[in-house]
């Protein structure tokens, strides 16, 4: 048998794919799973301030330092071992490898004499692998130096993954907590911020902002923390492996990095505008659907749900064709970085095959660098996947400091003071207040409201009836003037300490998940059971409760759709006289009960009134005929008050009002009834 004969059957043995070898980790559980594809399902909007953005939320980490370090030395060492492994699973072809020529060759010899002999038969080839491959002529495969190479690559591997497993599980914990921490700040602001800033902030707009956003913040920084670090370590490692393997294969690994940067840069530029239109189509498609579920009875009362359905599905097209268009350029990234890893994977196996015919390679060597040049563009294909996540999440927790930088309430007093006896006694000097700079709307406002009184203010839409007692409450800040209670200046007081002195009902009732006493003693927790029912008697709720099955245990769901409107008017009244206020401020508060219900509460209150001060805004004037102060209120400007009897005596403003609900009501109801004759 000659020395080509022995040797060319075991070319074919040894061939890269028959190697053993570490198998390639799968892209990720789905979509949206981890891996390269880990960011591709996940919208991406470019942040406007991205590096100083980044630094904040990567600065939000610091509480977790201690973990941070150790995620990182856990990554070191759990890419380390994995990227060691290829290495010695080249060493095993080796031996393999080596053994299969040396069973071929004749025993007795040595390397360099069967070189000799391939030399002297032309197949200079053939002499230089026999040279740099380990073979002993007449020596098979060495089972036991294979079996010590394949346990320490066992072992490494199984130490890879432990690292990797705990890498996960502290980095984990480190993105929860940052988060936890993240929630909690916003909380806080959320009731830090002044009523201003939610005027002007679409109710699903801020909700998106306190919801989507921050998961997403908590996604990115789950998935781009561990494969952005896990990937950077990877191409240094596998980087520096292939140069001690082979610097010329090296270089020509390295040829894919500037491709893959040129063609990530010019589909990510592309993307970036689609991806800001998907996140405003989200935004504004997300609005509409608040909108309209809360209005959901009115869209039904007016017949609108043809309107409603067409404009949703307009919002939902416009935010197809953004959310497709930016899904399939961001997506193109993927494959094209695929195609240039296997353009490169090509050039190396023919180069590598050549090194190895001319002995400057041993074949092993070949196949673990095939297998790190493998190693080598998967990490570049996260890294550019991470990409486009990394700014998606930097995006979204740009809108969530947004909302944290916002401008909050006026800060508290150093030296809060608190009224020596509570009287109720409130008094306007020289207020003005306005909404936008050039648009005044309370001008140099004066009055004195005297405990016990009940002050009813009234006047066309939008002269500043609600936003008078806005003011009392601190739920907006004075331009001008101030506004004492009980002699002391509002804005010297708590926030807290000032509204735990009134009860305000509002026109839009607002109730709670939970049973009827839960809601009753919402403003006043120590209230006890006894308590609780004489309020509820004073303002009739006892009648309709007595008459439910489980009594004050009634569930109340979170549409209170099991109360009537009335009801749950009945309810926020009688959860207001439990606190048990100095100051009632009363917006419309009667306006969703019946008559007789009405007349029964006008009566509960008058008892109630008792040193207290009432400020009732009202747009029937039947409810405050009995009023000690009425107020007209006109473009923020009190243009008259006084009694009932004295302000129709006067034939001013208030007589105005007063002809326009009842003079006109009767003469219609005349007409009606001479038409029906």
């Amino acid at each position: 048998m000659s020395t080509r004969e022995a040797v060319s059957p075991a070319v074919p043995a040894a061939a890269p794919g028959t190697a053993p070898g570490r198998p390639s980790r799968p892209p990720g559980g789905g979509p949206f799973g981890r891996g390269p594809m880990g960011g591709m399902g996940m919208p991406a909007e470019k942040a406007m301030t991205f590096k100083p953005s980044a630094r904040r939320l990567l600065a939000r980490l610091t509480p977790e330092r201690a973990k941070v370090a150790a995620v990182i030395g856990l990554a070191v060492l759990s890419v380390g071992f994995a990227v060691a492994g290829p290495k010695l699973l080249g060493r095993a072809t080796d031996i393999i490898f080596a053994g299969v020529l040396g069973r071929q060759l004749p025993p007795g010899i040595t390397a360099e004499q069967a070189a000799q002999a391939a030399r002297a038969t032309g197949h200079g080839n053939v002499a230089s692998l026999l040279l740099g491959s380990g073979v002993v002529p007449g020596q098979g495969i060495d089972f036991g130096a294979l079996a010590t190479v394949l346990l320490w690559a066992i072992a490494l591997y199984v130490a890879a993954s432990v690292f990797s497993w705990l890498q996960g599980y502290l980095l984990n914990d480190v993105v929860q907590r940052t988060v936890l921490r993240l929630r909690a700040d916003v909380e806080d602001k959320l009731h830090r911020l002044p009523l201003r800033y939610f005027d002007r902030q679409p109710r699903g707009e801020l909700l998106s902002r306190v919801t989507n956003d921050i998961d997403n913040v908590s996604q990115t920084l789950q998935q781009t923390m561990s494969q952005l670090l896990t990937s950077l370590l990877t191409v240094i490692g596998v980087l520096a492996l292939m140069f001690v393997i082979s610097p010329l294969l090296a270089l020509i690994a390295l040829v894919s990095i500037p491709l893959s940067v040129i063609v990530t840069t010019r589909i990510a530029k592309r993307s970036q505008k689609l991806f800001v239109a998907q996140w405003a189509n989200t935004g504004a498609l997300n609005a509409h659907i608040e909108e309209s579920f809360t209005g959901h009875e009115l869209v039904t009362v007016f017949g609108r749900q043809r309107e409603v359905g067409e404009q949703f599905e307009r919002k939902n097209e416009d935010l197809f064709r953004a959310s497709f268009g930016a899904q399939f350029v961001s997506g193109l990234i993927m494959p094209s970085m695929m195609f240039i890893g296997n353009l490169n994977y090509v050039i190396i196996a023919v180069v590598g095959g050549l090194r190895v015919a001319t002995g400057s390679l041993s074949l092993g060597d070949v196949q673990a660098f095939i297998q790190y040049s493998r190693q080598f563009t998967q990490p570049l294909t996260q890294v550019a996947s991470i990409a486009n996540l990394l700014q998606s999440g930097v995006a979204s927790a740009e809108r969530v400091f947004d909302l944290l930088d916002a401008d909050e309430q006026t800060p508290e007093s150093e030296a809060p003071q608190q009224p020596v006896e509570r009287r109720g006694r409130v008094e306007f000097e020289h207020a003005s207040f306005r909404y936008e700079p050039g648009t005044p709307l309370i001008d140099d406002l004066s009055l004195v409201a005297e405990p016990g009184q009940t002050i009813a203010i009234v006047g066309p839409t939008g002269a500043g009836k609600t936003t008078l007692v806005n003011l009392i409450m601190r739920f907006y800040e004075l331009d001008a003037g101030r506004i004492t209670l009980d002699g002391l200046d509002i804005t010297t007081m708590r926030r807290d300490q000032l509204r735990s002195q009134v009860g305000m009902v509002l026109q839009d009732t607002w109730l709670f998940g939970g049973t009827i006493r839960d809601n009753l003693r919402y403003g006043r927790p120590d209230a006890t059971d006894a308590e609780i029912k004489a309020a509820a008697e004073a303002t009739f709720v006892d009648r309709f409760v007595r008459s439910l099955p489980d009594g004050y245990e009634t569930v109340i769901d979170e549409e209170s759709s099991n109360l009537s409107s009335g009801q749950k008017q009945l309810i926020t009244i009688a959860r207001a006289f439990l606190v048990d206020p100095s100051l009632l401020i009363l917006d419309e508060a009667t306006s969703s009960v019946d008559t007789r219900t009405e007349l029964l509460i006008q009566h509960a209150m008058a008892a109630l009134r008792s040193n207290r001060t009432s400020f009732v805004i009202a747009h029937r004037l039947s409810t405050i005929r009995d009023a000690d102060l009425i107020l007209v209120m006109e473009g923020g400007r009190i243009v008259e008050q006084g009694t009932h009897a004295e302000l129709l005596e006067r034939a001013g403003a208030y007589y105005q009002l007063y002809n326009a609900q009842f003079t006109s009501a009767a003469a219609e109801s005349d007409e009606l009834a001479a038409g029906t004759g």
